[in-house]
């Protein structure tokens, strides 16, 4: 094999990958058709949960750096007067939540904070490389790629289409991507304006297809201009169009626009791929799944799409059972679909001009309760769950020194981690996996009682987390074979 993986696309789902197949030292390919990185601000909210995915993935502060907290929404009425409110619901962080703030991040920024930790991990995206075909077999996937220096031929074990909505990958498969037109068209550009403040969110409009709004987009000078659009009429992108098109909604001739970055004239669709797998090729982000912009999902779905599949492909490279692959989909769907109808629910009401956001845009909620991979949990009535998103945690070591759960979690490994137990009952070292107790020479201190409370463990109860921050398990010491034995069968060994 020339490599283990293609990526084809080199967007937030595609890149995600990358770091993350990177930091497991897992061969791969990244290549995407366009000549450059992407400019556009189209995804721009990061979501709390991909807030912690960023966090493991060790790009969070420089994403944070790169942008803001959502400003408030500076809604202009017929009679000139304005109305202030929030984006979203704040809600302070916590113990077991330490992200629960959306941040307001261009997509170009969060894309290029993503290839700079790509960077340091030795890698970078080959951009003007062209997936033409592919064929795969038994044993792997033959891509035919084109770039500056004409036909290349790469031999890998899977290739991975993230390369959006129009998927070369899933055309290809044949792959259905049924779903709807939401009969919504909109333009969304990046722009320099004059007459407003980056102290809001300027919104005009009384619902009836007259919008227009403007976003700062902290970490730039710019604001993403968003407004619908008729299906029938042209629409002149320019600055001088643009300009003559927030005039005219708004009434007022001291906005205008002087430069435009990038801009797209667009529909909204809402759709789901009727499988994400078929042999050695999967499917990712908005290959898989296209959303509405409503309530800033799409991007951090198809995040977490890649942060699902990378720990997954290295567990069968490492010689785990292909069906651990299987769980990809049966994982990461549902999830898609949840999402999709929760979009489109955000779009009606943005229609109706209400632009609230609450807890459920935030993605903390979101699991794999139905998960193949989650044990049975006999017992454990209360707290987390197999399939729950695992809480943080502030700890100290034994050594005295602060620390979180969410720093035990970091990296590529499995953790196991013990509550009231001896240390002298955990399981022998397995490649992959870090033992942590808290109780009878344990290494971790719990004086707060966050890990009891968080995640509802009575003395004597271990819980087994994933490589992705999701629990597998929560059994007691006499259920630490069956937890020996289901680590076995997704390779996580002890050494030979």
């Amino acid at each position: 094999m020339d490599t283990d993986v293609v990526i084809c696309g080199a967007g937030a789902a595609g890149l995600t990958l990358a770091v993350d197949l990177a930091r497991r030292h897992i061969r791969f390919l990244l290549i995407d058709k366009a000549a450059g990185p992407f400019a556009g601000s189209r995804g721009k909210g990061i979501q709390p949960r991909s807030q912690e995915v960023f966090e493991d993935l060790g790009v969070i502060d420089a994403i944070v750096a790169s942008g803001g907290e959502y400003p408030v929404q500076r809604h202009y009425t017929d009679d000139g007067t304005t109305v202030d409110e929030p984006v979203a619901v704040r809600s302070e962080p916590t113990a077991a939540e330490p992200y629960r703030i959306p941040l307001l991040v261009p997509q170009f920024l969060t894309e290029r904070r993503l290839r700079e930790r790509l960077a340091e991990l030795g890698h970078i995206p080959r951009h003007g490389r062209e997936l033409t075909g592919f064929a795969q077999d038994a044993d792997g996937v033959t891509a035919e790629i084109a770039g500056p220096g004409g036909e290349q031929t790469v031999r890998a074990r899977y290739l991975i289409g993230a390369d959006g909505g129009s998927s070369t990958v899933r055309k290809a498969l044949g792959i259905g991507f049924p779903g709807r037109t939401l009969g919504v068209r909109a333009v969304v550009a990046d722009v320099l304006a004059e007459g407003v403040t980056a102290d809001a969110w300027h919104r005009w409009g009384d619902g009836t297809g007259a919008q227009v709004s403007l976003c700062p987009l902290y970490g730039t000078e710019m604001f993403q201009l968003q407004g619908p659009l008729p299906f029938d009429v042209e629409v002149d992108l320019s600055a001088a169009g643009l300009t003559a098109l927030v005039r005219e909604r708004t009434g007022r001739d001291d906005l205008a626009i002087r430069a435009v970055s990038w801009a797209s004239a667009f529909e909204m669709n809402a759709r789901l791929a009727d499988t994400y797998r078929q042999g050695r090729v999967f499917l990712a982000g908005d290959a898989a799944h296209c959303h509405p912009p409503t309530g800033g999902q799409g991007l951090n779905t198809g995040v977490q799409d890649a942060y699902n599949l990378g720990w997954k492909l290295a567990g069968v490279l490492g010689g785990a059972p292909d069906t651990l692959l299987d769980s990809y989909e049966a994982e990461r769907r549902p999830i898609a679909e949840d999402v999709l109808g929760l979009s489109t629910r955000l779009l009606e009401a943005a229609r109706n001009r209400d632009h609230r956001r609450g807890r459920e845009v935030g993605q903390l909620d979101l699991g794999y309760p139905d998960s193949p991979l989650s044990l049975a949990s006999p017992g454990h009535d209360k707290g987390v769950r197999p399939g729950d998103r695992a809480p943080d945690a502030p700890v100290t070591g034994a050594g005295g020194l602060p620390t979180r759960l969410f720093m035990l979690f970091r990296g590529p490994h499995w953790t196991l981690l013990g509550h009231g137990v001896d240390r002298a009952s955990a399981p022998a070292p397995r490649t992959g996996l870090r033992v942590h107790t808290i109780g009878a020479r344990g290494d971790i201190r719990d004086p707060g009682g966050h890990v009891r409370d968080g995640y509802g463990l009575a003395s004597g109860r271990w819980v087994l987390v994933r490589p992705d921050g999701y629990v597998a398990a929560v059994l007691d010491t006499a259920g630490l074979p069956a937890a020996e034995a289901f680590l076995d069968s997704v390779g996580v060994r002890p050494p030979m």
